[in-house]
């Protein structure tokens, strides 16, 4: 099938109007970043998710599935396929200490607000970060505790989900489902999709909450970009324990460097950020570079940390 034959047969599958041509997917990440995706569609229901994904892997049209676009590069050519945008929202609260979200639903503010509001601590630890329920599943959302002698990851107040399989049954799996590390879940092995998290939260009086939130958040404000002013994907290469990317980077003279509108951050080497109208061939260029300085100069390998998307 050709583009319009995949549309025409999608719009059959899942409604009529549904499906969008050529929408550029840089407003939709972070990184403000990115080409258009040939076709798109926005799932606003688990239902509604589950029936997009199967209709793309009947059909074996490429997919991918985005969030908040927070942790990804899309190339400058765009996608060629169907990007099916998770808005699954909602937000339950099943009983004292459990609350069920949709896999759009934003980690910050929606979620995090409405448990501090009923004193339930867990997922707090997250403020400032952009990610969907869905998202953060994926990557093992994590940040450094409020003592930062630890980091605190998702996986401590995640209790089940429901998902959809790659071999395309709708499943509710617990916690050890996911064997969660750092930066990883397996979603990065298996094609899996969450619907809904289920998380078990600590009641906590609201002012100690307050107070790591607000805590959290000048802590991140320290070191990392305004997003507003600064666009960026967050860390770019994963930790190196007991070293730090960023350090390793900081330390062969490249911090602050630019090529064209992309700018290693002069705060902290291992982000890049979009000084505005970046591209997506800056951004790696100076991915490509930090990488070779670092492995000339000490020795070590830089692995990325973010997805990247598309054709470059």
């Amino acid at each position: 099938m050709d583009t319009a034959e995949f549309c025409r047969e999608l719009e059959r599958r899942l409604g009529p109007g549904r499906i969008e041509r050529d929408v550029p997917l840089g407003p939709m990440t972070t990184f403000k970043i990115g080409g258009p995706a040939d076709l798109f569609v926005r799932a606003r229901t688990a239902d509604g998710l589950a029936d997009a994904i199967m209709a793309a892997r009947e059909l074996g049209i490429p997919h991918f599935l985005l969030g908040r676009g927070a942790n990804i590069l899309v190339g400058d050519g765009g996608f060629r396929g169907l990007v099916i945008r998770s808005d699954v929202g909602g937000i339950d609260f099943l009983d004292d200490v459990r609350v069920r979200a949709g896999a759009g639903v934003d980690s910050f503010p929606d979620l995090i607000q409405a448990t501090v509001r009923r004193g339930l601590g867990g997922l707090h630890h997250f403020v400032g970060i952009p990610s969907t329920i869905g998202g953060a599943m994926w990557q093992n959302l994590h940040f450094l505790a409020p003592e930062r002698d630890r980091t605190v990851f998702l996986e401590e107040v995640v209790e089940s989900a429901e998902i959809l399989t790659e071999e395309g049954e709708r499943r509710c799996v617990d916690l050890d489902y996911f064997r969660f590390g750092y930066d990883y879940s397996i979603l990065h092995e298996r094609d899996d999709v969450v619907l809904t998290a289920t998380f078990r939260l600590e009641p906590t009086p609201a002012r100690e909450l307050r107070r790591v939130i607000r805590e959290n958040l000048r802590w991140r404000d320290d070191r990392h970009p305004d997003l507003w002013l600064y666009p960026c994907a967050g860390s770019i290469f994963q930790k190196i324990e007991g070293i730090g990317a960023g350090r390793l980077v900081d330390e062969c003279g490249l911090k602050g460097y630019s090529h064209g509108n992309a700018q290693i951050f002069h705060r902290h080497a291992n982000i890049i950020v979009n000084l505005g109208g970046a591209s997506s061939a800056e951004v790696r260029a100076l991915i490509d570079l930090s990488q070779e300085t670092v492995a000339r100069e000490t020795g070590y390998e830089l692995v990325p940390e973010i997805v990247f998307v598309g054709e470059f």
